[in-house]
């Protein structure tokens, strides 16, 4: 994808770099679920930005951790959130090796969970503005 639509996620959209995860991981989580936790922290861009923290010891199989990276940068692009640094981090277990990689249950499950985070954090902007 090239450009700089609402609807991409490129490079300028991710928090990649180290200091940039540290520097809002230092505040408070904003919100949790029953499987992430989420950080936020204003930036002065024109647009917000994301991180995914995705552990291997809640998520042993790459596989459900491809597949929650996916689901959290789809809801991020199509949520439309105000300049903002947000970090999504998984914070419980979400299955084990030995069951399966991913289910429809289970991504409905995170995909509601993200969704939750999401619009919590873009009524709060759009109740902060005037």
């Amino acid at each position: 994808m090239t450009g700089e639509g609402l609807h991409d996620f490129a490079r300028v959209r991710r928090i990649v770099k180290t200091d940039e995860f540290s520097s809002v991981f230092r505040l408070r989580p904003t919100q949790k679920t029953a499987h992430f936790v989420l950080y936020t922290r204003p930036n002065s861009l024109p647009h917000a930005r994301l991180g995914i923290v995705a552990a291997k010891r809640f998520a042993p199989r790459a596989v459900t951790r491809n597949t929650i990276k996916r689901v959290t940068r789809e809801l991020f692009r199509v949520t439309g959130l105000p300049p903002l640094d947000c970090i999504v981090r998984l914070a419980r277990p979400v299955n084990t090796k030995s069951g399966p990689a991913t289910t429809s249950a289970l991504k409905a499950e995170l995909r509601s969970e993200l969704e939750r985070l999401f619009a919590a954090q873009k009524a709060r902007a759009t109740a902060a503005t005037p």
